[in-house]
């Protein structure tokens, strides 16, 4: 029985995309293969979700970064190390290639695995045993894939799948019927599509019969989904929702809606129907991917308009109509 570190520990979007290799490794290398995995403390709701996951190990390496010379700080970061210690890996693969992640793999103890210079952002040669070549021209969810692969000797098979299990029940504060969640807020501004075609989107979605729901997470965020909400009659903005929770929101959803920002990769992994909406970044990146129930549109520097939205939504079939609620969600 094999034991795997996978050391992946921020964005949201990034921990979305690096799920895959938890189901690769399980077909590779056997179904009692023990997965562990480095996680920031504010993400790690994520690879909770997923049942092939034994031990997930948060760190706060963002918080530690800027207060290293605090003694509470010192003695965290040890007992991160402690955890990390417990146990002895065959394999530490770090899949973020950044110097923070080459740290906490150098700290655990095992074989550690990781990007070459030509494939990262940071020269980190020196903090593995091992380096792999992983072209930047793949996805960011193949490019975690090949390394694991590369890392561990197995073949890869297939389309990525996300392995998650079903988050919380459906909460029963949200509407009744089949509802869109509108994902309209991300944490760079000019990712941002604008409030009127927001506005637009949720009245043809309205007129189609579905709900909306608004979520936030910062005060900015939260003062946008009122603007929008005031534009969109019965629209729903709920309080603000931990990750697990607003998992459960969109995993019971009809369709979500979303710029690029990690809620929407989760969206996808979560088996929903996803548009994701680019205008800043390429798509083909680090675009939403999820076999015939994901759609990017927009280029760098066009973003899509709101008919290009629902037609889109029309070739993944969401739903149309004032439909009871759902009996699965």
């Amino acid at each position: 029985m094999s034991a795997i570190l996978l050391i992946k520990t921020s964005s949201l979007g990034d921990v979305v995309h690096n799920l895959p290799v938890v189901n690769d490794i399980r077909a590779g290398l056997g179904e009692d293969t023990i997965i562990d995995w480095v996680v920031e403390q504010a993400f790690a709701a994520i690879p909770k979700l997923h049942p092939g996951v034994r031990r997930v190990i948060p760190c706060e390496l963002r918080r530690w970064r800027g207060s290293w010379w605090r003694g509470a700080t010192r003695w965290q970061w040890r007992a991160f190390v402690g955890q990390l210690r417990a146990e002895r890996y065959d394999a530490i693969i770090d899949t973020q290639g950044l110097f923070k992640s080459a740290l906490v793999a150098r700290a655990a103890d095992g074989r550690r695995f990781g990007l070459d210079w030509r494939s990262s952002r940071e020269p980190l040669r020196l903090f593995y045993h091992r380096t792999f070549r992983v072209p930047w021209c793949e996805h960011a969810i193949e490019r975690n894939r090949r390394l694991c692969a590369l890392a561990l000797g197995y073949t890869l098979r297939g389309a990525p799948d996300y392995g998650l299990r079903s988050p919380l029940s459906r909460p029963s504060w949200l509407p009744h019927g089949f509802y869109a969640v509108l994902l309209h807020a991300t944490s760079h501004p000019r990712k941002l599509w604008p409030e009127e075609r927001w506005s637009q989107l949720g009245a043809e979605l309205q007129q189609s019969g579905l709900a909306l729901v608004l979520p936030w997470g910062s005060l900015a965020e939260h003062a946008r989904a009122k603007r929008l909400a005031q534009c969109l009659p019965g629209a729903l903005v709920p309080d603000k929702l931990d990750l697990e929770a607003l998992a459960a929101v969109i995993a019971a959803s009809a369709a979500t809606i979303g710029v690029d920002t990690g809620l929407t990769h989760l969206a996808a992994a979560l088996g929903v129907p996803v548009v994701g909406i680019y205008g800043a970044t390429d798509p083909a990146a680090t675009g939403v991917l999820s076999a015939g129930l994901a759609l990017n549109l927009g280029t760098p520097g066009r973003f899509p308009s709101v008919a290009d939205v629902v037609a889109a939504l029309g070739r993944l079939g969401a739903p149309k109509g004032p439909y009871p609620a759902r009996q699965d969600a």
